[in-house]
């Protein structure tokens, strides 16, 4: 009788795998970011791997607001009045660059926590940690799709003028944009990491 394959998986392939995408991920500026951008199968892709961030309670608390090139000008408009109505003094010059800000990646997001009163109640830093794990799934996917991304904040995210783009309800915040799209360069990871040992310590005994 011929002995049965070994249908084990190897350990180190999918290790190899996932340590190398996630090592050779890098942040990539919204400006460096052109067409194309992913499909709307390419992007129903991605976020079905935010969806399988951890999630506590399975509240899904967090969701996206898809801001659609047709849509820009109001996003636009949104960075430049939240930038005036915190500096009066800005100038037309930096009014404009902040409204510019709209215009760049192919396909840009606004990534919403939703932290109000739920049943169940789980924390807010639980919730928060959901939404970074969810946003992590989705610039790993991107990177492994060939895209560039990165995630850009700022004050306009707590402006209530980007609230009321977004239509937030009680409860949510407006935590950053996922900008994603084709880079037309990377430049070398110039990122010098933490060690493990740097950040990890053990429990000593009682």
């Amino acid at each position: 009788m011929t002995p049965a394959a070994d249908s084990s998986p190897d350990p180190a392939g999918p290790f190899d795998l996932v340590q190398s995408l996630i090592e050779s991920r890098q942040s990539v500026l919204p400006k460096r970011l052109f067409a194309p951008g992913p499909t709307p199968e390419q992007l129903d892709a991605l976020l079905t791997l935010a969806a399988a961030a951890p999630d506590h309670g399975m509240l899904t608390p967090w969701r996206f607001v898809i801001v659609p090139p047709a849509q820009r000008q109001r996003l636009g408009e949104v960075f430049a009045l939240a930038l005036q109505d915190r500096d009066s003094e800005a100038t037309e010059a930096q009014v404009e660059a902040a409204r510019e800000k709209a215009f760049r990646a192919p396909l840009l997001m606004v990534a919403i926590a939703r932290l109000g009163p739920r049943d169940p109640d789980i924390p807010s830093f639980e919730r928060l940690v959901s939404l970074g794990a969810a946003l992590q799934n989705l610039l790993l996917g991107a990177h492994a799709l060939g895209f560039g991304a990165g995630l850009t904040s700022g004050q306009a995210m707590a402006s209530p003028r980007m609230g009321a783009l977004c239509a937030l309800e009680a409860g949510e915040s407006a935590v950053c944009c996922v900008n994603i799209g084709t880079a037309d360069r990377r430049k070398p990871a110039s990122r010098v990491r933490p060690r493990p040992a740097d950040f990890v310590s053990e429990l000593p005994p009682a």
